[in-house]
C-alpha cells in the first residue's frame, strides 16, 4: 500500500524553519541562517536526483535506493512500475509463445502477411502444404512463392467476404487446398489453406452414386408412367372402382420423373464451375416465354404477372442453364402465391450489375430458413411443398446456375408478405445490343 509521503514533508519543512528561527534569534544572522538551509536542501535534492538517474541509466534491474520522505515515495513507485512493466512483459512473451505453438500445431497452413503480401510468419503445416522453408522464404512476397495464375487474382481482388479459392497444392498435385484471405490488424493478412482433398473425394463419389442412380431410374419410371398412361385410357373407363388409384400411380410417376430430371440438372450443374456455352442471351423474350408458360400454369387461380424488362440487355452464358433458374423462381412464386395474388419480374442493369427480379405477394418464409433454403431437399413447409409437386431441388439448380455464370442469388421474405428473389449478374458477363459490358458505357464505374 502506498503510503503518503506529505505529513513527513512537512514536519521536515516545520523543522527547517525551527532551526532557522533558533539560529537567527541565537546569532542575529537571519540572512545568512535562511542561506545556509537553503543551500542544504538544494544539495540533499541534487543528490537524491544523482541517485535516481544513476539507478535508472545502469542498475534498473537492482533494488532501488534506499531514501525517506517524498524521495523514498518518488523511488520505490518507479520501482513498482518496472516490476508491474517486467510482469506484464512476460505474461505477453508468454501469450504470444502460446499463441505461435498453438498455430504451429494447427492441421491448417496459416500464414501472416504484410500489406505488400510479403510473409511475416507461418505454421509448420504451410511447410508441409506449400512447400515454404524457414528462414529462406521470410520477406518473399506469397505471389513470387505460389505462381498460380488464378491465386494472383485472388490475392488482388480477396476481401473478408469472398469465397475461397480452390486449387491444387505446389508440393503434391493429388493434394486440394480451400484457400481463404482474412484481413486483421494494421493493414495485415492471414491467409489459411486447408487440405480439403478428403472432403472433395467424397463429394465426387456422392455427385456420381446420384448421377448414376437417377441415370438408372429414369428408364423404369418413364415405363412405369407409360403404363399408367395406358391404364388410365382403357382400365379406368372400364372399371371406374380403378380410375382413384391410376390417377394417384399417374401423379407420383410424374413426381419422381421430375425428381430425377431435377437431380440429373443438378449433378451436371456440379460438374464444372463455368456455364458450357458463352452466347448472348437475351433475357427480355427468355422472360416473355418463362411468364407466358406461368400464366399458363396459374390457369383458373388468375394470378397478376407482370414483366418490366430493359431492352437488348443480354447475360452471356448457357440459354438452357438460364431459363431454368428464372423458371424455377418464376413457378415457385406461382406456386407459393394465393390466388389472385401479384407476381411482378423485373430485368434492369445498373453501373456494375444487372439483376433479374422475381416478387411475389405469397406467403413469405420465416427468416431462420433464408440460410438453408438453397440446400438440396431442403424445405420451409414439407406438406404444402409435396401439395405443389416440388421436389425442393429448384433453389438449388437456381444457386449452381448463378455460380457457373460468374453470379449470385439474393433472397428477401416476410411471413405473410411475400418474397423477392433476385439474380445478380456482374458486368462482366453482360452484353448490350452486341457490345460487350466492358466497352459500353452503361457498365462502367461511376
Amino acid at each position: 500500500m502506498t503510503r503518503n509521503p506529505w505529513p513527513g514533508f512537512l514536519l521536515t519543512l516545520l523543522a527547517a524553519l525551527a532551526v532557522w528561527l533558533i539560529a537567527g534569534l541565537a546569532t542575529g544572522w537571519w540572512v545568512e541562517a535562511a542561506a545556509i538551509l537553503l543551500a542544504l536542501g538544494y544539495l540533499w535534492n541534487q543528490y537524491q536526483l544523482w541517485r535516481l538517474e544513476r539507478w535508472l541509466r545502469v542498475g534498473r534491474k537492482l533494488d532501488p535506493p534506499i531514501s525517506r520522505g517524498v524521495w523514498g515515495e518518488v523511488f520505490h513507485a518507479l520501482h513498482r512500475r518496472q516490476r508491474r512493466q517486467r510482469e506484464r512483459r512476460h505474461r505477453l512473451r508468454r501469450v504470444i509463445r502460446e499463441y505461435r505453438e498453438s498455430a504451429k500445431a494447427m492441421p491448417d497452413a496459416t500464414m501472416v502477411l504484410y500489406a505488400d503480401d510479403r510473409l511475416l510468419w507461418w505454421n509448420n503445416a504451410a511447410r508441409e502444404l506449400l512447400g515454404l522453408t524457414w528462414p529462406g522464404d521470410e520477406g518473399q512476397r506469397i505471389s513470387n512463392l505460389l505462381r498460380q495464375p488464378e491465386f494472383r487474382a485472388f490475392l488482388d481482388t480477396a476481401t473478408k467476404h469472398s469465397a475461397p479459392l480452390t486449387m491444387p497444392s505446389p508440393v503434391d498435385p493429388r493434394i486440394t487446398l480451400e484457400l481463404r484471405l482474412v484481413p486483421y490488424g494494421r493493414d495485415q493478412r492471414l491467409l489459411i489453406a486447408r487440405d480439403i482433398s478428403r472432403t472433395q473425394r467424397l463429394e465426387t463419389i456422392r455427385r456420381d452414386f446420384v448421377a448414376n442412380v437417377s441415370h438408372e431410374l429414369k428408364t423404369p419410371l418413364t415405363v412405369i408412367y407409360g403404363v399408367a398412361e395406358e391404364m388410365g385410357e382403357e382400365l379406368a373407363a372400364e372399371q371406374p372402382v380403378w380410375a382413384g388409384s391410376i390417377r394417384l400411380l399417374q401423379e407420383q410417376s410424374a413426381r419422381m420423373q421430375r425428381l430425377v430430371q431435377d437431380l440429373l440438372t443438378l449433378s451436371r450443374l456440379e460438374t464444372g464451375s463455368l456455364a458450357e456455352e458463352e452466347d448472348p442471351v437475351d433475357m427480355q423474350a427468355l422472360l416473355e416465354e418463362v411468364c407466358a408458360e406461368a400464366r399458363t400454369l396459374s390457369g383458373d387461380q388468375n394470378h397478376r404477372i407482370e414483366l418490366e424488362a430493359e431492352p437488348g440487355l443480354f447475360v452471356r452464358g448457357s440459354y438452357g442453364e438460364l431459363r431454368s433458374a428464372v423458371a424455377n423462381l418464376v413457378s415457385n412464386a406461382v406456386r407459393y402465391t394465393p390466388g389472385g395474388g401479384a407476381i411482378r419480374v423485373r430485368w434492369q442493369a445498373d453501373a456494375h450489375t444487372a439483376r433479374c427480379e422475381v416478387a411475389d405477394s405469397g406467403i413469405g418464409i420465416p427468416r431462420e430458413h433464408l440460410p438453408r433454403i438453397t440446400e438440396r431437399f431442403y424445405r420451409v413447409d414439407k406438406a404444402r411443398s409435396n401439395a405443389t409437386g416440388g421436389t425442393g431441388l429448384g433453389l438449388a439448380i437456381v444457386k449452381h446456375v448463378m455460380h457457373r455464370h460468374g453470379g449470385w442469388l439474393n433472397v428477401r421474405s416476410e411471413p405473410d408478405q411475400g418474397s423477392t428473389f433476385t439474380l445478380v449478374f456482374p458486368a462482366r458477363t453482360l452484353e448490350r445490343d452486341g457490345v460487350s459490358s466492358n466497352r459500353h458505357p452503361a457498365f462502367t464505374s461511376r
